[in-house]
């Protein structure tokens, strides 16, 4: 064991390949409503509306709740299909997101290596259905040391009262001990910062550092983590 005891790691996008099982439900859960093809243009279309309300939710200008439908209701109005579906068709979302499990590199494997060497914790701003049954379907609920979702801890991902539950829960005592693992520069990096731990980005599209937030580390494949813990 190097500098770090304690690995703090998001979920989506960074453990799981997020975006791959993320289209094949709405395209899955499109024929069972009879909307007819999801076209990459469409996929595209929700993706960059999902990010906008899960970024406004980060800044605390709207609850999850508004995310998790208005998503969905704006998406569905701005491709012309019945809105009113909106909240029935995120509720079968959350759990069709489960049904196929895609990895971040090889990010399951990569985690069974370190249990018992690491205290790792799953830290995320996901749906507690959701997250839990992709964490029961993959395995990785036995793996996990600690999983720590948003809606249970009562706070958001970059929230200072999100990551102080991970420290007290953990008993982390000493936080130069402690990295986090993550894609988000608004969630992730920045939740590290403001507890006070450092940062791990995974950065795997090569994608600007756009924000001002401090990443201790950048890395664009997993295994490169091993180098660095």
């Amino acid at each position: 064991m190097g500098k770090y005891k304690y690995l703090l790691w998001d979920v989506d996008g960074t453990v799981f390949d997020f975006h791959a099982s993320e289209a094949i439900a709405i395209r899955t859960l499109f024929k069972k409503y009879g909307f007819g093809e999801c076209t990459d243009e469409m996929i595209e279309t929700y993706k960059a509306i999902n990010a906008k309300y899960w970024q406004a939710l980060e800044r605390g200008e709207i609850i999850k709740s508004e995310v998790l439908t208005g998503r969905f209701r704006e998406f569905f109005e701005t491709v012309n299909l019945d809105a009113t579906k909106a909240a029935e068709f995120n509720d079968d979302y959350q759990l069709s997101l489960g049904d196929t499990i895609f990895y971040c590199d090889d990010a399951k494997n990569l985690l069974i290596s370190l249990k018992g060497r690491y205290i790792s914790a799953a830290v995320t701003n996901g749906t507690k259905a959701a997250q839990e049954n992709k964490l029961r379907n993959s395995g990785l609920d036995k793996v996990f040391d600690y999983i720590f979702i948003s809606e249970e801890v009562g706070a958001e991902k970059p929230n200072v009262a999100f990551f102080q539950n991970v420290v007290d829960v953990v008993g982390i005592k000493n936080k130069s001990e402690a990295l986090i693992i993550g894609d988000s520069l608004t969630s992730d990096i920045r939740g590290g910062n403001n507890i006070g731990i450092d940062t791990c980005w995974y950065n795997n599209t090569s994608r600007p550092k756009n924000i001002d937030v401090t990443v201790n580390y950048e890395i664009g494949d997993l295994h490169k983590l091993l180098k660095i813990i």
